[in-house]
């Protein structure tokens, strides 16, 4: 039998199943995530995966994880509530700027034909390609990189969903959107940020800000705080 540092038996795959249901019943429908196939992705990718093995008892808890390295696994109800602004389709090609542990590109590879995602930091990156790797997501393809240069290579792309904010929208990620093509980002200040999602038009972007600032404790979005 398999134990806890504290004595506790660790959770079974079958508790992590049950714990990943009550996640999508308790918090992302009651806060209005309504895509179903992306309910359903949320219900299968393992989340405890991807975080490290003293987090795992937490891994479907309604926050953020540390992840190593001063990063974290975001919030299940933040993944789903960008992922849900983008309106994917099967036979999308997406782009992922920010890897992190790799959670939030299996969730798109339930969901998109293919996923390219990009890391700066090298040992994140390695770790996320090796438990993708493991976990037989075979349409994501990872990178060590500047996400804010994009994937030139592979472009153009259906999707762009970005996981770190900067103080614009980088040119060369609009550059690498199809027409048509869709883009959520967070942007501005630590302290300001806003979540823009964006549709691409004529070689130029039409934005609408969805909302400024944090998710309160409670996951919902309020004007006039970050998005953490």
């Amino acid at each position: 039998m398999s134990a806890t540092s504290c004595g506790q038996q660790a959770p079974s795959v079958a508790d992590f199943a049950a714990q990943r249901q009550r996640m999508v019943e308790q918090q992302l429908k009651p806060r209005g995530i309504k895509d179903e196939r992306l309910l359903a992705a949320m219900a299968r990718v393992p989340r405890e995966e991807f975080v490290p093995a003293d987090e795992r008892g937490d891994a479907y808890e309604d926050g953020p994880l540390p992840i190593g390295f001063d990063q974290t696994i975001s919030q299940p109800y933040i993944v789903a509530f960008m992922t849900e602004q983008l309106r994917l389709k099967p036979s999308d090609r997406l782009l992922e700027i920010g890897s992190g542990s790799g959670y939030q590109a299996a969730v798109l590879a339930e969901l998109v034909a293919d996923v390219y995602t990009i890391e700066i930091l090298e040992p994140l990156a390695k770790t996320a390609e090796a438990t993708l790797q493991r976990l037989g997501y075979k349409n994501v393809h990872l990178k060590i990189g500047d996400g804010y240069q994009g994937w030139p290579e592979e472009a153009p792309f259906d999707a762009i969903i970005v996981t770190c904010a900067p103080d614009k929208v980088p040119q060369p990620l609009v550059d690498q959107l199809k027409d048509g093509g869709r883009m959520v980002i967070p942007v501005g200040e630590r302290f300001a940020q806003q979540l823009v999602p964006a549709r691409k038009e004529k070689r130029s972007t039409e934005r609408e800000r969805y909302v400024t600032g944090t998710f309160c404790a409670d996951g919902a979005p309020k004007r006039g705080k970050m998005i953490s």
